[in-house]
């Protein structure tokens, strides 16, 4: 029995009253003396005893009656436990978990392990929980379940937080259609999180939840931050043997809450600290950092940036990669030799490529079209072909076919040497376009460059003014696996590209020497030749730096049929994807890839939008995807005092209590009168 008044019930005390009054006014009988008794009538014991129990009798009924007055005063209700009847609608809930990067800040994940264990506690034997571990995707599930100690130790399973940028909305729809299928109909989902402000994304689909599903907010990441990142940072892709001096560039930025007025900035070469510079960034948030760096030697050199001074180490370091390849080796096969400067066919390109002096980033080789075979092939990174082609051999030809398709590169500027059907015959396979026949204007007359894919990594660092007069040229056809980079004002294709196998071959539809166009004499002549033999020489380059998350594409690396391995960080094995061409990294930091050619290196960086620490205040989340058909959660209280309401409906033991009283007053009234007659 529970009482909904219980301080009336010190009204029973006032039961003591009738007694103690009864008590004090209880007197001894007087004796008094008479003469004789026999005037007096006898009164028989069996009428003295009667009043007596009349008394007593009277006595209890107005103790009684005080009593009963203070029980029904009390309001009595027949059920023992009114919170646990609260509580007894059984749930159905599911427990958010955000382990995203930023989780990683202080003890933010250790608090979000203590909170999912304190709401499973909190749940009562019946109810069911499901737990979702989420960053920008689903990370792990628990399906709903009414084992708790279950839910308890997947709690205490999870071990850290991921890289991954923060995104609420997969978890939340997910958590939502789970609760469609949960068997009670009081659902809820719990969300710890640390509420960065980018979680919410780009996402502006107005979703929300279902009718009937409340959001619980639990913040996890309360307190000041203090954090430096590096949101930008230049650095080259490649260099060449000899040009090893540059400057590297990083931004470094304040992005927590408390603004930190210091910083110190270290570049790091191949585990060697190279370079350290103090940073002021007390009169604003961010500044740029010049780095020199000196790159000694040719192969794949490991780059980091540090930047410390801050409460969040994870985020401190950028990590990138940077290729010091040797000189290009180029084989120039000259089709038309001459002792005359001014015939010679190479000589305006020996010019630009700089001959074999020690500052060019290239390594000039020359050779007759006889002297072509295998061997020499296999020692050049570009073979350019002038004036040449239909003179090789059958075996020549075949030769540099392999040389290409293996991953060798070819630049072909036929001129007026060469026979279109033989060279058709013998390099047909992989020239970009099919020659038809040289035209060589009489006269004035002259073509120019129409049109060109100012996008293209060739063409892109030259800009758009072309004032080459073009006086010869072949006309050309364009194979169907060839892109047309440039074209003639007669929409005749200039400069085309084919990607053979694992090469490339680019053919320029004219001379690279005075006898058909003034281009030597132009001031882009020299970069011209250079951007195609470097982009021939790095086609297959790959990105400097990598992100979390991002797909990286080993389809080239190592030999054909190798294995190729893969090696995170921490010197753990990385499986690939079942085509075993690619993987996407989730550790920050160099990752070793070997695929029987050596060891190559790829840096990890973290997404620089998990590092921007700002909050948002959970209530933003709530009332954007709360349902307005979902009732407000009520309180304790009132649930309690709804539900007491309604259990006391029916039973009004205190109205019964008070009709006793009533009928007990009756007959107290009728006892008073016939004892004290």
């Amino acid at each position: 029995m529970t009482f909904l008044t219980p301080l009336f019930l010190f009204g029973l005390l006032a039961a003591a009253i009738p007694i103690a009054i009864h008590l004090i006014r209880k007197e001894k009988p007087p004796k008094m003396v008479f003469s004789t008794l026999r005037f007096l009538k006898n009164t028989t014991k069996k009428l003295v005893l009667f009043q007596k129990i009349q008394q007593w009798l009277l006595l209890l009924l107005r103790a009684a009656l005080i009593a009963l007055l203070a029980f029904a005063f009390a309001r009595p209700l027949f059920d023992s436990n009114i919170a646990s009847l609260v509580d007894a609608e059984p749930e159905s809930i599911a427990i958010l978990m955000d382990v995203s990067m930023s989780m990683r800040y202080g003890d933010r994940f250790a608090r979000a392990q203590d909170a999912a264990r304190d709401v499973i506690d909190g749940l009562a034997q019946g109810d069911e929980v499901a737990i979702i571990v989420f960053d920008n995707a689903t990370v792990s599930v628990r399906e709903l379940s009414t084992d708790l100690d279950g839910a308890r130790a997947f709690v205490e399973g999870l071990s850290e937080p991921s890289f991954e940028v923060t995104r609420y909305m997969p978890a939340l729809r997910l958590a939502n259609d789970m609760l469609e299928s949960a068997r009670h109909q009081k659902r809820s989902i719990h969300l710890l999180s640390d509420y960065q402000a980018s979680g919410m994304g780009t996402d502006d689909s107005g979703w929300m939840l279902s009718p009937g599903v409340v959001l619980n907010t639990i913040d996890v990441g309360a307190g000041a931050t203090r954090n430096l990142l590096l949101t930008d940072v230049r650095s080259p892709d490649q260099l060449i043997e000899n040009r090893n001096e540059y400057e590297i560039l990083a931004r470094v930025r304040s992005t927590g809450s408390v603004h930190l007025d210091q910083a110190d900035v270290r570049l790091i070469l191949d585990g060697q600290e190279t370079t350290r510079v103090a940073v002021d960034l007390s009169e604003a948030s961010e500044a740029v950092v010049r780095l020199p760096a000196l790159f000694d030697s040719a192969g794949t050199h490991r780059g980091e940036i540090r930047v410390g001074a801050d409460d969040f180490s994870i985020d401190n370091s950028y990590f990138f990669t940077v290729d010091v390849m040797a000189k290009i080796q180029v084989l120039v096969v000259n089709g038309e030799p001459s002792a005359n400067w001014y015939e010679d066919e190479a000589h305006w390109l020996s010019l630009a490529i700089g001959g074999n002096a020690a500052e060019s980033p290239f390594v000039l080789n020359s050779a007759r079209s006889e002297e072509v075979d295998a061997a020499l092939l296999a020692q050049q990174d570009v073979v350019v072909l002038l004036n040449a082609g239909s003179d090789l051999s059958g075996s020549q030809a075949r030769a540099l076919d392999d040389y290409v398709t293996e991953g060798g590169s070819l630049l072909i500027a036929p001129g007026d040497r060469v026979n279109p059907t033989q060279f058709n015959q013998l390099l047909g396979g992989i020239s970009p376009a099919v020659l038809n026949e040289s035209i060589r204007f009489a006269g004035s007359d002259y073509l120019l460059i129409a049109d060109m894919d100012r996008r293209h990594p060739v063409l892109l660092p030259l800009g758009v003014d072309w004032g080459v007069r073009f006086e010869g040229y072949w006309a050309v056809d364009a194979v169907d696996d060839a892109d047309v980079l440039m074209q003639f004002d007669n929409g005749s294709p200039a400069f085309i590209e084919r990607q053979v196998g694992r090469g490339n071959v680019l053919l320029f539809a004219s001379s690279l020497d005075t006898e058909w166009n003034n281009l030597p004499l132009q001031g882009l002549y020299l970069p011209f030749v250079h951007e195609s033999l470097r982009y021939l020489a790095q086609a297959t380059t790959k990105e400097r730096a990598y992100r979390i998350g991002s797909l990286i594409d080993l389809s080239e690396v190592g030999r054909e049929g190798a294995r190729v391995q893969v090696t995170g960080p921490s010197g753990e094995a990385i499986s690939l994807s079942q085509n075993g061409s690619s993987f996407t990294p989730r550790q920050i930091g160099f990752l070793t890839v070997d695929g029987g050619e050596g060891p190559q290196y790829y840096a990890v960086n973290a997404n620089p939008e998990e590092s921007i620490l700002a909050k948002m205040a959970p209530s933003t989340l709530v009332d954007s995807i709360s349902n307005p058909e979902t009732a407000p959660v009520q309180s304790e209280q009132v649930r309690t005092a709804q539900l007491v309401a309604e259990l006391e409906g029916p039973q009004r033991v205190w109205w019964w209590v008070l009709l006793l009283v009533m009928l007990m007053l009756l007959a107290e009234t009728r006892i008073a009168n016939t004892t004290y007659r």
